[in-house]
């Protein structure tokens, strides 16, 4: 099979990406998993483009891009596993006939790209919120110790939690979502910087162990509740 370019890769992964809005704002996310019986779907985005709405108990509007199709999700409707030490989210919620059956490929655990090679990544630019745009960069480094990538590139405000994929032959590979833009502040100014992408392998093993909401809420309750336990 002829090896894919970047055309043929943002043909392959739009129809998996979403326009996730809150009370606060908005940003961007994509289809990636189904729990183990399918009854349920997860959705991948930054931690912060949800966290505020998640603690204060706010819909979550998703809008299916290629479609069109909206859904708003209220707290008792939905489960959020936040990641926010390496800024990734899933929101779970009752699987959606509107919404593709079928995931985009995702990068297996364990495995990392490596420097120099090119990567691609979608979202909705503040700057035009309500188009889909493609942004380009080289990885410049792996973080081993929370599995992300520096890359060589932009991240815009509203991009936050779109997917970010390198190609591999005939298959476009999701490798993480876009996390925040760092920019080089050292002469006082903001000068060119690196985009951060989070790595999924987390989202992948906690969404593949959940078989129903419930236990997707149950398990956020449990960690709530660990969070605020005063020390022994």
């Amino acid at each position: 099979m002829d090896a894919l370019n970047w055309q043929g890769a943002i043909h392959h992964i739009r129809p998996y990406i979403v326009r996730v809005s809150t009370p606060g704002g908005f940003g961007t996310g994509f289809l990636f998993a189904y729990t183990a019986n399918g009854a349920f779907c997860g959705i991948a985005t930054a931690a912060h483009v949800v966290q505020h709405a998640h603690s204060w108990e706010q819909p979550i509007r998703i809008q299916h891009h290629a479609s069109g199709y909206e859904l708003s999700l209220r707290p008792a409707q939905r489960g959020v596993l936040l990641e926010e030490g390496i800024d990734t989210a899933a929101i779970v919620f009752p699987g959606d006939p509107n919404l593709p059956r079928g995931l985009p490929d995702l990068l297996e655990e364990g495995n990392f790209i490596q420097q120099g090679v090119e990567v691609g990544w979608m979202g909705f630019p503040q700057i035009q919120s309500h188009a889909l745009c493609f942004f380009s960069g080289r990885i410049s480094a792996w973080d081993k110790q929370s599995g992300g990538y520096f890359i060589d590139g932009v991240a815009i405000h509203g991009v936050s939690g779109g997917p970010a994929v390198f190609l591999e032959g005939p298959k476009a590979h999701v490798i993480g979502v876009v996390s925040a833009y760092l920019p080089n502040q050292t002469t006082g100014g903001a000068l060119p910087g690196l985009c951060f992408i989070s790595g999924l392998s987390q989202l992948q093993r906690s969404i593949k162990a959940l078989k129903n909401l419930e236990e997707v809420q149950e398990k956020q309750s449990s960690a709530e509740s660990k969070q605020f336990d005063p020390a022994p």
